[in-house]
Order: C-alpha cells, then structure tokens, then sequence
C-alpha cells in the first residue's frame, strides 16, 4: 500500500512527528509492532487493571514548551489533571522532601532539608536556564544542524537569550554545583544524582548544564496526570491522525527498510508497504538494524551506543486494596545501601489518581515501580523475588503501602523489555547524557538528505516525554523544509 509517510513505531516522538504531518494534508502510516500505540509511554491491560508501560508524568503544556505548541497547532484536548504537588522524595537519611510546583516554595523545601547554603542562587540559576533552553527548543527546531538550509533558518531565529545558554554546552553539573559550593553536600549531590536519573538518564559528571538544569526543573512547570493511563495521550494522537484519514497499523512488527528510487519500500512478516518517505522513531541501535543502505548505516554508526553506555530496567506492578492516605502520586524512594543484585540507589513510584476509575476499581490503586538497570545485557537477575522483596519492605517501612492491601503484584527485568519493546538489550528512558557529546553532535533528523528521517528519546536524549515529542516536531520540519 502507498503512502506519502511511513513511520516505525507509535512512540511519541512518531506520534508527534505523525500528526504534524497529517495536519499539514499529508496521508501518514505509523508501523507498530504491539497492540497499544504510545511505546515505552504507555499503558497496557491486564487482569483488567491499567498499568503503566514506563512513563508516568507528563510534562511540557507550559507556555514555549513542545507539548503545548503540538497542541496548539492541533486543535487536541487530552484527558489531563494538574497535579498540585508533582513528587515527593524519600532520601536515604529518613527525611522526606516536597517538590513544590513553585519556584520559591521548593526553594525553602530545599533549605529546609539541604540547609540554605547556595540553594537560592542554585535554583533560581536552573530554573532561568531551563526556561531558556525550552524557548530555545522551539525558536531553533532545524538544530542539530545539518544543510545550509539548517543554518540559514536558524540564523534568521538567533535571539539574545539563545546565546547566552552556550557556555553551559560546556560545564556539566559537578561544575555547577561546585560554584554554588554544594559539592561537599553529600545528601544533595546525592538527591541531583538520583533526579538526573529520571529525566538525564546519568548523574552530575556527564550531564552538561543546559540539559541537567532543565532535568531537575521538570517539576516546577506544570506536571499532569492522564485519566485511564499514558495511553489515553498515544490515542488522543491516534484519534486525531484518523479524522485526517491517516492509521495507526498494529502488528507490524518491521524488519528492513529498503530505498528505492522514488521512496522506500517498508517490509513486514504482514506484508510491505511503500512511501515517499519515512521516520524511524525507534532507537538509533534498532534504527540502524532496519535500513539495507549503507550511507544511512555510515551516518548512524558514530551515534550508536553499546549497552555498557545505556539503562535497562526492573519494574514492577502493583494492585493495592486501598491507599487513601497517599495523596501524592509520585514519589522517589532512596535506598541506603542500594538495591540488592542490581545496586540502583533509588526508585520511583507512581499511584494512579484515586478520581481515575478507569484504571482500577472504586477502593484500589494501581501502582508502577520502576528503578534503573545500568548495561542491562550484562546483568542476569536470577531471583527477582529477592528485588521485589527489598521494594516492598522499603515502602511499607515508609508508608506507602501495606502488604496486606497488595492485590495483585507482578515485575519485569530488561529481558523482558527486550521481549516487550523489541529495543537492543531493553534499553529504556532514551540515551543517557555524556558530557563528551555536545549538544550540537547529537543525532541529526535526517538520515539520508533524501527521505528517511529519525525522531525518538535516543535522538534527543533524556528530558523525558517533552523531549521525545521536541523530537518528533523537529523531524517532521526538516521533512516539509526539505521537501514543501
């Protein structure tokens, strides 16, 4: 079948990429190979419970950011409620920190927990840096450079503020810290470690100011929750992409891209579909397994990471008879001495919203567990049981839930992810952030200056789904700059 774009995976950043295409008349096809769009940003079924996939908070509906302008120029409303308070944290000393949505009531928190040495210079200096970089994001959406085209339209967009983001391209976190003299602060360095994690995907000596200033801010912008789960923003997408006569395929599961002279052809064990163009919005690694071309393979070779390099996962599923007392939704949980088997320091837990009954019955709460798994092909955990075991102890000896309300438990390693997601070695969260990768040396859309193109989180690395859906909105403007 013909189309005039064709893209691999129903992630966000495909599904953003998608529906910008689709609004601007174009007749799109998104390849899945699952039965649920929306990738590692979903929610799937089971025992008729709605669980979380992997991403459980979503951010970017302020003023200049990615989400907000998809939606503007869309016309989409999602089922959203604003969470008032975004997250709370458990550090590894007993205290129990609040991540306030305003600036000057987190601020306290932090002096308050931190003690206020440097901590009011060290934020306001984030959180001025974070709302440049998302203002940046969409005045620059032809960054990374790579035509003439690209450098043109980006100098015609140049402003003050852009410029004066550059010198922390070249100062990572540890550097910011030590100048606010927050670096002898173990319980603080520990707490930035554990939050670049969730967003940055690394900690304070490979994430570079600009990048790791807007990670620990994504709380301080409006954080939402979706009514029925994650899913509810992919078939949002999903509805607005058929009212323009566009389709999600399910169960296309694709095994090579092929170019040919007027297009590409897509090919699947349910068959092969051509297009004029295409998008890969899976990863990098993955991309590159797909395409027979060789210059499209030469241009991705340098940006491929092996899973020494990337973050796998171990996650679990709860279903709880009752948890009234946990008004929070989110909630980072540190664990002295780490977690056995995997070492992680921390993880995160995410309830569903007690007004949302369509994810659990009237009484119940779905929750999701998540912690990160360093070079996931290295590690084979034998005995998830012990795992689950240390998460459940730690959270009840918190509050956070009681072993007798658990009604359904269940968990996942990064082999299972592989299974899941079809992602090299069950990579999650996207690429982590090196400081020896600069941002301008990140993986252009374009994959061969002629049709193919790429979007994703291993393309815009960490930042979570407000990233991803940056990438998307970057891919589809290089194609209609190339080509319309």
């Amino acid at each position: 079948m013909q189309y005039d774009v064709i893209l691999i995976g129903s992630g966000f950043g495909s599904l953003t990429a998608a529906t910008l295409l689709a609004q601007r008349g174009l007749k799109v096809a998104v390849l899945e190979q699952a039965k649920y769009p929306g990738g590692c940003a979903s929610s799937y079924k089971r025992k008729g419970y709605w669980f979380e996939t992997g991403a459980t908070t979503l951010v970017g509906l302020d003023e200049h950011m990615p989400l907000r302008y998809l939606l503007d120029v869309t016309g989409i409303e999602l089922p959203l409620l604003k969470l008032d308070i975004p997250m709370q944290v458990y550090l590894s000393d007993g205290q129990l920190l609040t991540r306030y949505a305003e600036l000057d009531d987190w601020i306290k928190e932090a002096e308050r927990v931190f003690e206020p040495k440097g901590q009011r210079a060290f934020w306001e200096h984030c959180f001025q840096i974070s709302q440049k970089v998302w203002r940046t994001s969409l005045e620059q959406k032809s960054f990374p450079f790579s035509s003439v085209k690209d450098l043109w339209q980006a100098l015609g967009n140049v402003r003050p503020h852009q410029l004066s983001l550059l010198p922390g391209a070249f100062r990572t976190m540890e550097d910011l810290l030590a100048r606010y003299g927050l670096l002898e602060n173990k319980l603080f360095k520990d707490f930035v470690n554990e939050q670049l994690l969730i967003t940055a995907q690394n900690h304070l000596g490979e994430v570079n100011e600009l990048f790791g200033a807007t990670a620990l801010c994504y709380t301080l912008f409006g954080n939402y929750y979706v009514k029925g789960g994650m899913i509810g923003l992919a078939r949002a997408l999903e509805s607005y992409l058929h009212s323009k006569g566009s389709t999600i395929l399910y169960r296309r599961n694709v095994h090579t891209i092929t170019s040919l002279p007027n297009g590409y052809e897509v090919n699947c064990l349910a068959g092969s579909y051509q297009s004029r163009f295409v998008i890969s919005g899976i990863p990098l690694n993955d991309t590159y397994q797909l395409f027979q071309n060789d210059q499209v393979r030469q241009k991705l070779q340098p940006h491929l990471l092996p899973s020494a390099k990337l973050n796998g996962a171990f996650t679990m599923a709860l279903v709880l008879r009752q948890a009234p007392a946990i008004l929070v939704l989110h909630h980072q949980v540190h664990v002295p001495g780490g977690l056995p088997l995997i070492g992680s320091s921390s993880f995160f837990v995410s309830y569903s919203h007690p007004a949302d009954s369509e994810r659990a019955m009237q009484g119940e709460r779905v929750v999701a567990i998540s912690t990160h798994v360093r070079d996931p092909a290295a590690l084979r955990i034998e005995n998830k049981r012990q795992l689950e075991e240390a998460i459940i102890k730690r959270m009840e000896g918190l509050g956070l839930l009681k072993r007798s309300d658990i009604l359904h438990q269940d968990s996942s390693t990064p082999g299972a992810w592989i299974y899941w997601t079809q992602r090299a070695y069950g990579m999650v969260g996207g690429y982590p952030q090196y400081r020896d990768i600069k941002p301008w040396q990140m993986k252009d859309a374009r994959l061969d200056h002629k049709g193919a193109y790429t979007c994703g989180d291993s393309v815009y690395p960490g930042q979570g789904i407000v990233g991803v859906c940056l990438s998307g909105i970057i891919a589809a403007n290089k194609l209609v700059l190339d080509h319309f």
